[in-house]
């Protein structure tokens, strides 16, 4: 079970993380090297994946691909507060937010980091704080690491599901790794100059 960091604390986490079935798939290549993720506006699943997904009772987070797909059947545990959503790093934010009057209805919405060598779910939570206006609990999983923290945050990140085989006090320990950063992101919008009184 992974460890949950929310805020800046180590807490019990009360959602359940249901996810696709586990694909063996050819591996592609561009450019002749091989590509080691999902591109862009690939599939998630199948329509029959999708409908075999089994979800649980309580608070699930399912992929958004199971919530498009399976829309009528989950609106009422929406509704409800007990639905969340997880995107893949490859999907795009524009398609979830299309999926319903207010994004805002999911009290979690997750972004999937496959690798640590994929930094597309980095994009894919200023868009969803910047852009869309999501002001609910912005939670990384898959593959976050404790040198990935502080840059979460700054992205809008404000809960983090740490691998298993790492130690959440270090993975918070993180979080500070700097003290005043330059430029202005999701955490803090305006860049060192403008923070900065200066004396003439």
């Amino acid at each position: 079970m992974a460890k949950l960091i929310r805020g800046n604390a180590v807490v019990s986490d009360e959602w359940t993380l249901v996810a696709l079935p586990v694909r063996d798939e050819p591996v592609k290549k561009q450019a002749g090297k091989a590509v080691l993720f999902k591109l862009t506006g690939e599939a998630a699943a199948t329509d029959a994946e999708v409908a075999g997904v089994g979800i649980p009772g309580g608070k699930v987070i399912v992929p958004m691909s199971v919530w498009l797909g399976r829309h009528a059947e989950l609106t009422a545990r929406l509704a409800a507060g007990q639905l969340g959503v997880w995107l893949d790093s490859f999907e795009e934010p524009e398609t979830l937010a299309a999926s319903l009057h207010d994004i805002n209805a999911f009290r979690v919405i997750a972004v999937n980091f496959p690798k640590f060598i994929d930094g597309r779910g980095f994009s894919v939570g200023r868009l969803l704080r910047e852009r869309f206006g999501y002001r609910n609990e912005l939670r990384a999983i898959g593959d976050v690491l404790r040198d990935q923290m502080f840059f979460f945050k700054r992205c809008g990140f404000d809960a983090y599901a740490l691998r298993a085989d790492r130690d959440a006090q270090d993975a918070l320990a993180g979080l500070r790794d700097f003290s005043d950063p330059y430029q202005g992101a999701v955490d803090e919008p305006r860049p060192l100059f403008r923070r900065v009184a200066r004396s003439a």
